[in-house]
């Protein structure tokens, strides 16, 4: 270990900035988020530096940097172009045992300013011992995406508690328990809408009894199956369920993501093959949840959009289950970008439908008239195996045998293949190339953009190393 990671506190300690430039003001930031006592010694500063003294937030010496600047300071940084002036800088400093930083000289340095993930208080710092800065960076901006913004709010509320909790519990591991506990249960997010009393109050009432778990859903739309299209907030809460539901559509990179000691229940459906019927799917979710157990239900795509969420969400709100709603990237947003079919164009389609190739048994025929209008974008999931009766239906009520088609099997995937032709072709071209589900169908002249805007898997991407972190519990 190069540098020993400690945290400082520098309430109002004094700290010296050599240097007047925007590097300079990066690093006076920083310790003024601090609560730093901050001094620059520059011969001139920039605008915002000029700001900063004026509103009397940090001192400004206009001079050129001599020794007797450092007396009395805790922390020093050099930031200037002169590596003469630098040097000085760190010579001095180091004679008097004064922690120093030049910027971007590693050699120079007896401390180093980490990569900071802020979430107040709570803050998470990845240093690469000054060898590998963006690859620091880059590690940060993983952990950005797994850490929710209402961990700082939720860790200053504990923290107000822990003398209350420590008077009323006095063995450790009764106090250890009761913060898995509050940590498990709806305080959490209560924190995440902002009710803060409403937590507070919970809190108090979680110190005078021990109650039972308290069970909730997560209906989370996981996307067409990239994993780098889910939410933020669908990662947090996949990470923290303690039952996983999910179906066939939601691919295996997605559900590498979930957490690791979770228990995964498949209820997944193919056509003709139903493993568990849509009503038992929902009295499993609603047992799972008056068991105590944080249930994520995870379905591919939307779940409000052809994924039966709306069924499931209205069993949960009869039986007074509490559950969250996380929306994901439709199939046809998200098949069609990496397509590079847009599904509006000022030139070729001013509306869009979304249809389903299947209903109710007893469902009502579509509207086929309304279907097969020009200058719109029809987007049809689950149509391939109703394919011959989609063609002959359009082709009926008036759109032309020449529309341009595609079909998009895997969208998103790494397997993602797409087929265009006509809409007189339609069924054959699916019994041609052997598409199967998932497979979204894109019909009107929009298709016809995907030669000249194709993208996905023509060259290697540069996102690989966006891929959100995997394998935390």
């Amino acid at each position: 270990m190069q540098y020993l990671p400690i945290f400082t506190k520098l309430d109002n300690k004094p700290v010296l900035v050599v240097g007047g430039g925007d590097v300079a003001l990066r690093k006076c930031r920083a310790f003024l988020k601090a609560r730093a006592a901050v001094t620059l010694v520059a011969p001139d500063f920039c605008d915002e530096l000029v700001e900063l003294g004026n509103n009397n937030e940090v001192t400004l010496v206009e001079a050129y940097f001599n020794e007797h600047h450092l007396d009395g300071m805790m922390l020093v940084i050099a930031a200037t172009d002169l590596e003469d002036v630098n040097a000085q800088v760190y010579e001095q400093a180091n004679a008097r045992n004064i922690f120093v930083n030049v910027v971007d000289d590693q050699p120079k340095c007896s401390f180093i300013f980490p990569s900071i993930v802020d979430r107040d208080p709570i803050t998470i710092a990845i240093s690469s011992a000054g060898t590998a800065p963006v690859l620091a960076r880059r590690l940060r901006e993983k952990l950005e995406t797994l850490i929710p913004q209402h961990i700082g709010p939720l860790a200053s509320l504990v923290g107000s508690f822990r003398d209350k909790v420590k008077q009323r519990l006095t063995s450790f591991a009764d106090r250890r328990q009761f913060w898995e506990t509050v940590f498990d249960s709806s305080v959490v997010s209560k924190v995440q809408t902002g009710d803060t009393s409403a937590a507070a109050e919970q809190l108090e009432q979680l110190l005078d009894a021990k109650p039972e778990p308290e069970g909730e859903v997560y209906v989370i739309g996981a996307g067409p199956g990239d994993p780098e299209l889910l939410t933020l907030k669908a990662l947090q809460l996949m990470q923290q369920a303690d039952v996983v539901v999910y179906d066939y559509l939601v691919s295996d990179e997605i559900m590498e993501l979930v957490r690791r000691d979770a228990d995964l229940i498949c209820v997944g459906k193919r056509l003709g093959d139903h493993s568990v019927a849509q009503q038992d799917t929902n009295q499993m979710l609603v047992d799972l949840a008056k068991q105590g157990k944080k249930v994520c239900r995870i379905k591919g795509g939307d779940p409000f959009i052809y994924g039966r969420g709306g069924e499931e969400v209205q069993v949960l709100a009869q039986n007074q289950v509490s559950y969250q709603i996380v929306p994901g990237i439709t199939a046809a947003a998200g098949c069609s970008a990496y397509a590079g079919i847009p599904l509006t164009h000022r030139d070729h389609a001013q509306a869009i439908q979304f249809v389903t190739g299947h209903c109710k048994k007893d469902g009502q025929e579509l509207d086929w008239q309304s279907l097969a209008k020009p200058n719109q974008t029809l987007a049809i999931y689950m149509g391939v195996i109703k394919s011959p009766h989609i063609q002959a239906q359009l082709l009926k009520h008036g759109r032309g045998a020449d529309t341009p088609v595609a079909i998009i099997e895997n969208g998103t995937r790494k397997n993602q293949r797409v087929v265009t032709g006509k809409l007189g072709e339609l069924a054959d071209l699916i019994e041609r190339h052997s598409i199967i589900s998932p497979a979204l169908l894109i019909i009107g002249e929009v298709a016809s953009l995907h030669e000249e805007l194709h993208w996905f898997g023509e060259k290697a991407q540069t996102s690989s190393f966006a891929q959100p972190l995997t394998g935390v519990a």
